[in-house]
Order: C-alpha cells, then structure tokens, then sequence
C-alpha cells in the first residue's frame, strides 16, 4: 500500500443573517447552498451507498456557518432564492432556440435545480443533520472550528481565544451531538500556545499551511491568485514570510510545541492542482466560466475557453463535454496524489498520510464541475488497494504521531503571515476590538440575557471576515458596515448594564431577533482567569 489519504474541507461564509441580499449578504449562503453544500452532501450520499468504508473526507462546518444553516428565516429565505432559480431556468429554455447550445444548457440548469430542490425536501431543510448521519455511519467526520472564524493570533486576549475556542466547540457539540476532534484553525492562523486551548476543549488534531510545518519561504494558497476569491499578489506584496530553520513533512502528523495535539499541514502538489487558477484545473476551457453571466437570467451560459480570453469572447458552455473533463481531471488527480505516496515511501521508507485541504465553496460554486470531480477522485481511491481513505481523527488515533514540532506564527494568507488581517486598510479595527475585549472582562462575569446578547456580539465583531473583505476589496464598504454595526450594538449592550438596563427591553428584543446564533452561549466562559499563555 503507497499510504493514506485525507481530504480536510473547510467550509465557512461570513455571518450575513438578516443583512440584505445581492449583491452582499445572505445570498452568500443561498448560492452556497445551491451549488455547492447540497450538490456535495449529494455526492457524498452517493458514495455512502457504494462502501462502507471511510470517503476519506473531514469536513470542517465553521459554528457561525452552522448556525444560519439551521436558521429558520435563512431556510425560508433559501426557499424563495431557489425558486426565483427555478423560474429563470425554466424562461430561459422558453426564450433559447430550441435545440441550440443555450437551450440545452437552460435544461441542464433547469435539471440540477430541480434535483437541489427535491434533495432539500427530501431532508426537510435539514443539512447539518444530514451530515451528521453521515458521520454516525462512519464516512466522513466533521470538525469544527472558532466560533465565529475570528483571527485569533491577533486578539492578544487570553481570555478571547479561550472564548471562541470553547464555544466554538459546544456549538458544535449542539449542532451536531457529538464532539468534534479536529479543528481548522480561521485562515489556518496560528501563534504558539493556541494549542494550549484546542488541547484544553478536548481536540485531537488542527491543520495548518504548508510552511509552517515544512520550513522555508510561504508557498501554495500564500502565493495569491488561487481559484475564489484570492487576488493575485502585487510584485510589492510577495514578501516572503520565512517560517524558520526547523523542518518537517507533510506526510506525518506532528505532535504541537509539548502538548498532546496533533497537527497536520497542507500538501503541496496536490493543493495547487486544484487550487490554482493559472494552472489548476479549474482554469481548463471546458469549464463553466463564472464571472460571466446572462444579462437577463444571471445564469452562467459559457466557458473559460482558454487563458486571457476576455469575458465577452468567451464561447458557449457545454455542459457534457465540462463532465467529461472532470472524470479526465480525476483519473489525473488520483495517479498523482499516489505518485506523491509512493515518492514519500520510497524515501522515507515508511507509508505516510497525504492530506489535501482545500475551501468547500471553490466545489460547485466557484468551480461548478468540482463537486463531480470530487465524487470522482473519491470513487477512484475507494476502489484502489494501494490507498486507504480515512479521516483526520482516524489517522491520529490509528498512527500517532512520534514526534514534536515547534511551529512558527502564520497563516494561509498572502504571504503566509498576517498582513492579509493587518495591514493599512485594517489597522484601525484591532484596537476597536481589544478595547471592547477589556471593557468585556468586566460586563461577561454574570449570565442574563443582556450578557449574553453582549457576548455574541463581540464574537461577532472579532470575525477575520470583515478585514479580509476590507483588504481584497471585494465588499469593504459591507465589512466596514458589519463591523462597525457589531461594535455599535456591544456598545449599546455595555452602557445599558453598566447605567441599568432600565428601558432596554424593547432594543436588547430588536438586537436579539438580528444576531441570534449561540442559543446556549455562556458569558461567564469568557469572564474566567486568563492562563497568559498568548501574551503579546
């Protein structure tokens, strides 16, 4: 056998409940939903009726994700935005020549709507249960992650990382019934000690970036120009973020600093085959092209064609031949990733464990035939006796890791540090959010419904989303908004507890109704002695 495999998908969208729709907002979840969670979770029943065995796939569901999935309003709301889908699938096959490419691509959207929507009734509205069968039938396993994806090397609060560690996991534990064992650490950030508090909340394994494990310069997603919504680097922005002399391997876990937590980085070779949108194979011609849209239905009706090709000389998508593609990409895939075993093998004279991590919503969304190239590649190795598909947790408990390793601070980022987080067009947010942290020591001692309301309101302005929204440009004015909301309402909840809550009744009902994830959020965790073990 060349070794095992795991697939570690992370899965998140910034917290829009409530917050509009196009071009920003809760469409985000809408058109995840439709393109890629229900398409996957499809695939992956698919695959649970042909084995019994492992798919190979740990899938991290972010808590502050979770919690819209399982929203009422958000569900509703899905609802409404999949059957306006369906009506202009449905027009544009009346308004195409029939028989002509555009009309045969109108049916195909027409058929993967309609087979979303009976998935959906099928399950009641019900996707984080459905997963969660998933998992209690042994296929996949689902990890968790900080409660609201907040960047947490740069919250310089003890108390802070501990608090979106802690809840992130009790959510989850609410969620999904089980406690998760793997954590993907927001935009894959670490700083010595973090492991500290994933160790503490009864986690097994985290994964980081390639360089943080394997030394050198950053490299893969830090590059930029990654499919989604990774611009490529400036000349000026690719500095390089040397991670230090100390050198490991992707192919085994580590146990982190003196802890008993595992980590686990990103391989190379098979992340940039995917991920990258110069020679990845998203950017091939036969794909769905998805920047450009019809001007009437914003549907998508044509393909990459080749690169450099501008949007309005793109030709017509052909979805058969797209499919055809994507089992050729497959057989691809799966020949080098054992290639990549077997080079580790002879080397190293031992099986090691290939990990490739990859963002859920590049699957279907941003690249629609990666759901089917997906299912593919897993259907492959399934099948194949010299891999053996397993689960993050699996390969912890199966095949410990004999060894420690010291990492340095990092991310996935550009560059591989902080500066995607921190950097001139974000500076001004971290001390507005370490002020309300302080000021939070005080007020989050005591449980009630003001505390509480408080709480969630600080996790959510510490979400990485908004600084990450604010550096790509890709909605600045929006995060600057949504954060600067999140830090008006925690105001207006700490000056209501510290002068007496007197007629605020009516507005803590109004905030409460907007920012409602967390049900059985504890304040008082957050109020507990700091350990000292992220200090500055």
């Amino acid at each position: 056998m060349a070794g095992t495999a795991t697939f570690v998908l992370h899965t998140h969208l910034p917290y829009c409940r409530l917050a509009g729709r196009w071009p920003h907002g809760e469409e985000w979840i809408h058109e995840a939903l439709l393109e890629c969670y229900l398409p996957l979770l499809n695939g992956f029943r698919a695959l649970s009726r042909e084995t019994a065995k492992p798919l190979g796939v740990t899938i991290n569901i972010t808590p502050i994700l979770a919690e819209q999935l399982g929203d009422p309003l958000v569900k509703q709301h899905f609802n409404e935005y999949l059957g306006e889908r369906l009506r202009r699938a449905n027009s544009d096959v009346a308004r195409f020549p029939t028989g002509s490419q555009l009309h045969q691509t109108a049916l195909f959207h027409t058929e993967r709507f309609e087979a979303v929507r009976d998935l959906w009734e099928t399950l009641g509205g019900d996707l984080l249960g459905a997963f969660g069968e998933l998992e209690a039938s042994g296929h996949l396993e689902i990890a968790t992650c900080a409660a609201t994806h907040g960047y947490l090397p740069l919250l310089e609060d003890d108390a802070a990382v501990r608090f979106q560690v802690e809840t992130g996991v009790r959510t989850h534990e609410r969620n999904f019934g089980r406690p998760p064992r793997s954590f993907w650490l927001p935009e894959c950030a670490y700083k010595p000690g973090i492991e500290r508090f994933l160790e503490a909340a009864g986690i097994k394994v985290f994964f980081v970036e390639t360089h943080l494990v394997t030394g050198g310069t950053a490299r893969g997603k830090a590059l930029g120009g990654m499919v989604g919504p990774y611009p490529p680097l400036s000349a000026s922005d690719r500095r390089p973020a040397d991670a230090g002399p100390h050198r490991g391997t992707t192919f085994r876990p580590y146990w982190a600093g003196d802890s008993r937590v595992a980590v686990m980085a990103r391989n190379e070779q098979t992340g940039l085959q995917v991920w990258s949108a110069a020679h990845g194979y998203p950017g091939d011609g036969a794909y769905r092209e998805f920047h450009r849209k019809d001007p009437v239905s914003g549907l998508h009706y044509h393909r990459v064609t080749g690169p450099g090709v501008d949007l309005g000389e793109k030709a017509e998508y052909v979805p058969s031949a797209a499919a055809a593609k994507a089992q050729e990409h497959a057989a691809h895939f799966a020949s080098l990733l054992k290639r990549e075993l077997y080079l580790y093998e002879s080397g190293a004279g031992e099986h090691g464990n290939l990990m490739a991590s990859y963002d859920t919503e590049l699957y279907g969304h941003w690249w629609l035939e990666g759901v089917q190239w997906l299912t593919h590649v897993l259907r492959t190795l399934s099948r194949d006796p010299d891999v053996a598909l397993t689960t993050a947790d699996s390969v912890i408990a199966s095949d410990p890791p004999v060894a420690s390793i010291e990492l340095p601070e990092g991310s996935w980022g550009a560059g591989g540090d902080h500066r995607t987080w921190l950097n001139d067009q974000t500076a001004w947010t971290w001390p507005e959010i370490r002020r309300r942290q302080q000021r939070a020591h005080q007020l989050l001692a005591t449980n009630s419904e003001l505390s509480r309301q408080l709480a969630r309101e600080l996790l959510l302005l510490q979400s990485s989303d908004w600084q990450f929204l604010m550096t790509t440009r890709q909605a600045n004015e929006y995060a600057i908004e949504r954060f600067n909301s999140h830090c008006a309402r925690f105001d207006a909840i700490a000056g209501a507890i510290e002068g007496g809550s007197a007629g605020f009744a009516s507005e803590l009902a109004q905030l409460e109704h907007l920012d409602n994830p967390f049900a059985d959020i504890n304040p008082s965790l957050f109020a507990a002695p700091a350990e000292g073990v992220l200090s500055p």
